[in-house]
């Protein structure tokens, strides 16, 4: 029997079969079981258990705050495992800085405290443990240092422990980690009633969405003329998510076995988070040019209308090129100047032209980069990308 893959998203849902793809807006006003029934009970009843496969974003996916030793490697480290395992990182908290660190206020799905090689001294005391009293959290997990292990399993109940993500030659080691994110992330789903019912309808595991993209990647040349090293941007309702070949990074010590990486802008989404995308965006100093430039001014800020909706789409792809580029201030610096190609999914691939799309990354590359000319540009407008991981 065929598959029938279902994505549900924080504003749409997306239904794969047959080679084909569908997408519904998402009725707010009932929950997500009685609207993706309401919406696609002819095609559900077509299909047994066993042959539907769900992956979802729509709770915004796990929230996670990092404590490590450095930003070079611990931090960084588990930055990129938690971005790739679907999880969104709320904080990072520098070790040495920890007394003055004001601790994140709400619920912390995770904690991960990262150390140093196992060969170091210990390197945790007793701030690290009056800190924590101050975090609400469901989970921590340590993978660091061996030597501070027993100093930590007995100040810290129900501390998970698991082998350190930062190898002896300073390399990354993800595996451990990202499965222990990974499986979080489904237990998690099981004690959320809106994504739980999903299991209704479907035998398997729901997986959070950016890790069945990810998955996809190696097969992006399967469905589309994608020339390497490349890069996706995912622009949602609630976030922004790029994912992009390693041959782009530029500290080649992060680089995990999978080939390609994830980072995501949690702020950076259209309709969830307009407000926060237009405070970067207001931010930003070459954003005002940039709106000169698309011929729109500032008061497209306060418009509810197609055109606007349209700017702070190009806005959000210009914002997370900038942050990823040598201009930016984010953990991961890409060499973008390499580029081949640039493959747009999401919501934004229903609603922009490719002129609108051009145009936003050929300012970038000529302002930004001083390049006059700009990669290949893929418009992924029946959001095939994820299907492909899901079939795997």
């Amino acid at each position: 029997m065929e598959s029938l893959y279902l994505d549900i998203g924080s504003t749409y849902f997306k239904v794969g079969y047959n080679g084909n793809t569908k997408q519904f807006f998402r009725d707010f006003n009932i929950d997500i079981y009685s609207d993706l029934k309401d919406k696609c009970s002819s095609l559900l009843k077509n299909y047994s258990k066993e042959h539907i496969y769900i992956c979802s974003s729509a709770n915004g996916g796990l929230s996670t705050l990092i404590i490590g030793l450095t930003s070079l490697f611990s931090i960084k480290y588990a930055t990129n495992i938690a971005f790739n395992s679907g999880i969104n990182i709320i904080d990072k908290v520098l070790y040495s800085q920890i007394k003055e660190t004001k601790p994140p206020e709400g619920l912390i799905d995770v904690v991960i405290i990262v150390g140093g090689i196992d060969i170091v001294k210990p390197k945790f005391d007793n701030r690290l443990i009056e800190f924590l009293k101050k975090v609400n959290y469901n989970n921590i997990v340590y993978v660091g240092n061996r030597v501070d292990i027993e100093f930590l399993e007995k100040n810290i109940p129900n501390l998970v422990v698991l082998p350190n993500i930062i190898t002896d030659r300073l390399k990354v080691r993800e595996e451990y980690l990202r499965d222990y994110l990974t499986n979080l992330y489904q237990k998690d789903i099981v004690g959320k009633e809106d994504i739980k019912k999903l299991y209704e309808i479907t035998a398997n595991q729901i997986y959070p969405t950016p890790y069945i993209v990810n998955k996809s990647l190696p097969r992006l040349k399967e469905i589309f003329e994608v020339a390497d090293p490349f890069l996706v941007i995912d622009i949602g309702g609630a976030t922004t998510d790029i994912h992009y070949s390693t041959d782009l990074i530029a500290h080649k010590n992060i680089v995990t076995e999978s080939g390609y990486d994830r980072v995501v802008f949690k702020k950076l989404g259209v309709y969830k988070s307009r407000e926060s995308l237009i405070f970067s965006a207001k931010n930003n100093e070459f954003v005002y040019e940039l709106l000169n430039y698309l011929g729109v001014n500032d008061t497209i800020f306060n418009e509810y209308s197609d055109r606007a909706t349209v700017t702070l789409m190009q806005l959000a792809i210009f914002l997370v090129l900038y942050s990823v580029s040598k201009s930016g201030d984010d953990y991961i610096v890409l060499k973008l100047e390499i580029l081949k190609s640039i493959v747009i999914t999401g919501g934004v691939s229903k609603v922009l032209s490719r002129g609108d799309i051009e145009s936003v990354v050929k300012f970038f590359y000529k302002k930004i980069l001083h390049f006059d000319t700009i990669p290949e540009i893929i418009v992924d407008r029946e959001y095939k990308i994820w299907t492909l991981g899901m079939e795997n």
